[in-house]
């Protein structure tokens, strides 16, 4: 059972607490309990789908920063093998912020970049909440040059409540770094792919997240600013999170239809933190797919289409 229970899942503890206790009966007891426990479990299976298949954006928003949802280093312990990490932005310190190095992807040798957040308090504030300071985003593009030297395919996992807006972070030139990121992936001569697998927020996203392919976990979201920040600033009010998570578009599906991100990765019914292995699979698959159709494009044809990609978005079109 889930130790942290979102508000629109409560309707599954009841369910969950019954399986538990015919379980536990069984466990101290000789009694036959499969024939009540079949139809719990079936209607927990249904109930779940079900409040999972019409979330509203910001209960995908709670889904997406759910504390016990798989984080980069999760990630590359099970979609990944041989992760050798390194550090440092060879300027001014580590930014625990960020996590990176060479992995192998279904024995292709990627060179691997991700926000990672804490599972703790003392992990929290040691890794920043998942907030990158600009030596973080340093650190990234280093690596990304690395791996541009031995043309092996760059993959970035998003995860961040957005950049880190401290003074430190701002003295540092946190801008500066955030751009630089830009200009440079939009030029680097090695595949790079992305995938969101919990909050995109903002520039802090982007500055890992700028690829020739975009995709999003199914209960992840990407935007510009928070719903609360959105609603504090529209309405003085941030109440109003509901109307701004609806009106600023964040969901994956949105996403899909607006032809910012290329690909919806399903997650198991409940989201990825109910079932982390499936996820990982489903994770795994969709980017040894993208990996393996990407190495096969010509430099010069991929550096074109990407710049097709990024022209091509905000298009408008009269009627």
């Amino acid at each position: 059972m889930a130790t942290h229970t979102l508000e629109f899942e409560r309707p599954l503890l009841e369910l969950e607490r019954q399986i538990e206790e015919l379980k536990r009966v069984a466990g101290e007891s000789a009694v036959d309990v499969a024939k009540d426990l079949a139809p719990l479990e079936k209607r927990l299976a249904e109930l779940r789908t079900e409040i999972y298949r019409n979330l509203t954006p910001m209960q995908r928003v709670q889904v997406a920063r759910h504390p016990k949802r798989p984080y980069t280093l999760d990630y590359l312990s099970t979609v990944f093998t041989d992760f050798v990490e390194l550090h440092g932005d060879r300027l001014f310190r580590d930014d625990p912020a960020i996590v990176g190095g060479w992995a192998r992807l279904d024995g292709m040798s990627v060179m691997v970049i991700g926000h990672q957040k804490g599972r703790d308090t003392k992990e929290n504030l040691r890794r920043n909440f998942g907030m990158a300071h600009p030596e973080g985003y340093r650190k990234a593009l280093r690596l990304m040059h690395l791996a541009e030297q031995f043309r092996a395919p760059v993959i970035t996992l998003v995860d961040t409540p957005g950049a880190y807006p401290g003074l430190g972070a701002e003295e540092r030139g946190q801008a500066e770094a955030i751009a630089r990121n830009l200009v440079e992936m939009a030029t680097l001569r090695t595949p790079i792919l992305t995938a969101v697998i919990g909050e995109g927020g903002s520039g802090g996203a982007l500055a890992v997240g700028l690829a020739d392919r975009v995709l999003m976990l199914e209960n992840s979201v990407y935007s510009v600013i928070s719903p609360e920040g959105c609603a504090a600033i529209l309405w003085k009010d941030a109440s109003q999170r509901e109307r701004a998570a609806e009106a600023l578009k964040i969901t994956a599906e949105d996403l899909l239809e607006l032809g910012v991100i290329d690909e919806i990765i399903a997650e198991p019914p409940g989201g990825a933190h109910a079932d982390p292995e499936a996820a990982a699979a489903a994770l795994g698959e969709t980017l040894r797919r993208h990996a393996r159709h990407l190495r096969k494009v010509r430099i010069e044809k991929l550096l074109k289409r990407r710049e097709e990609k990024y022209l091509s978005m905000g298009a408008l079109s009269e009627k």
